[in-house]
């Protein structure tokens, strides 16, 4: 590697941004790169020309590999409260593993589009502000819906779903139906290829559906989500890393970057969880 070839004190602000981004992450369950892909594929051109990325697979790229250790770091603060439901978060993976690594793979072939993909990013950025703003419950409306889960729960109300209870370190425990997927699966799909290809979409997608289709306790329903995107994230940008070097040599790779956003979104992985 031929470290000479970069700036390394170009990206410096980038370390207490990412702080901000993972930190802000782990608290809602989506991924760091809904928030990474606006700054790199925008705040970095309106900064000036030695800013931005050479290609839009760069960006999605880092933004993914960056988000590995960001959500790592979460899940370790997550699983020291013992909030994680693996069995949960099992068919999530089983659907957006594969998916995602598709995904990963066509942004590669698809590269001569950069200027589409660049379009359709936005798009899914509107899309998504419309389902997060518009479409969330309010705080109140969760809470009672949950509150009626949870009666179901002790009614013994059968619904051929087994009862699930998580207990974490603070002696909380949560009682709750086991999730279905269901026809959820195809959002799950969606999700994990949008976030091979354009680097977000699967922690906006398997959330919702834990908390509101599946009324699983947030805390758990955060920390379950978590897992299920480092998983999925983790094989898309292996994939899109492979990629990069495999078409640009190791420098294809903008590390002066990472060395700032890996160790901030470890640091915010540990505030967000400490913070839930």
């Amino acid at each position: 590697m031929d470290f000479a070839a970069f700036d390394w004190t170009i990206y410096w602000f980038m370390f207490p941004v990412a702080i901000l981004v993972a930190t802000s992450a782990m608290l809602s369950g989506i991924v760091c790169a809904a928030m990474f892909g606006p700054i790199f594929l925008m705040i970095f051109t309106l900064l000036g020309p030695e800013y931005p990325f050479e290609s839009l697979a760069a960006a999605i790229g880092v933004a993914l590999f960056t988000e590995v250790f960001g959500f790592s770091s979460g899940f370790v603060g997550y699983y020291r409260k013992g909030l994680i439901d693996f069995k949960s978060a099992v068919p999530f993976i089983i659907v957006g593993v594969p998916i995602g690594i598709v995904g990963a793979i066509l942004l590669n072939v698809l590269g001569e589009y950069e200027e589409a993909l660049r379009a359709a990013y936005g798009i899914l950025m509107l899309v998504l502000f419309w389902v997060i703003i518009k479409v969330h419950e309010p705080k109140e409306d969760m809470a009672k819906a949950q509150a009626a889960a949870g009666e179901s729960v002790a009614s013994g109300e059968d619904d051929g779903r087994e009862t699930r209870t998580i207990t974490g370190r603070d002696g909380t425990t949560y009682t709750y139906k086991a999730p279905r997927q269901g026809k959820g699966a195809a959002a799950t799909g969606l999700g994990a290829f949008l976030t091979g290809l354009l680097g977000v979409g699967i922690g906006e997608v398997v959330m919702p559906q834990l908390v509101k289709a599946n009324k699983v306790p947030i805390p758990v329903a955060a920390a379950t989500s978590v897992f299920t995107v480092i998983v999925v994230v983790a094989s898309a940008s292996f994939t899109q890393i492979s990629a990069l070097i495999a078409h640009g040599g190791i420098n294809a790779v903008p590390w002066n970057v990472v060395v700032y956003t890996i160790p901030a979104v470890i640091i915010g992985g540990q505030i967000g969880t400490r913070l839930n």
